[in-house]
C-alpha cells in the first residue's frame, strides 16, 4: 500500500523521492537571490561561537556584506545557526561546496543557499489548493 495521507503528498513518487525532508535540494530548484546578494544558511554553529570568529572562517570565500547570528535572549548564547550573505552567486557556492560538512569549534556544519526558487513541480499542494490525501469528514450540516 502506498501512503497517500500527510504532509507534502504529491501524486507522483518521482517528484517525492528526488526532494530530501526539507524540501531545498537542488533537484529542480534553485538558489533564490535577495535583494543585495546572495544569502546562505550555516547551521551547526557552536553556541560560543562569535560573529569575529565566524566572518573569519568564511571570509576565506568572499567579502561578507552581512553576517546574522542570532542569539538566545535567555541564555545569550548562540541558536545554534548564522545566516551570511555574499555579493556573488560563485562566493556564496564557494562557500557552501567548501565549508558543508567542515569542521568549526568541534562541530560540523551544514551549509546551504537561505532562499531556494523551487519549480512547479516541487511546489507544495497548498499553493494549488489541492486537497487530495485529506481524509476529513464533512460537518454534519453539510
Amino acid at each position: 500500500p502506498v501512503k497517500t495521507k500527510g504532509r507534502g503528498f504529491a501524486s507522483n513518487d518521482d517528484s517525492r523521492a528526488s526532494r530530501n525532508s526539507r524540501g531545498d535540494s537542488t533537484n529542480g530548484a534553485l538558489p533564490e537571490r535577495s535583494i543585495e546578494g546572495w544569502i546562505i544558511i550555516v547551521r551547526g554553529v557552536h553556541q560560543e561561537a562569535d560573529e569575529e570568529s565566524l566572518a573569519e572562517r568564511f571570509a576565506e570565500y568572499g567579502t561578507i556584506k552581512n553576517l546574522h547570528l542570532n542569539l538566545d535572549r535567555r541564555t545569550g548564547f548562540v541558536k545554534g545557526y548564522a545566516l551570511i550573505e555574499y555579493e556573488t552567486l560563485k562566493e556564496a557556492q564557494a562557500a557552501i561546496d567548501d565549508a558543508n560538512g567542515s569542521t568549526f569549534y568541534d562541530q560540523i556544519l551544514q551549509v546551504d543557499f537561505a532562499f531556494i526558487k523551487a519549480d512547479e513541480d516541487t511546489r507544495g499542494s497548498r499553493r494549488t489548493g489541492d486537497r487530495r490525501g485529506r481524509d476529513r469528514s464533512l460537518s454534519p450540516s453539510r
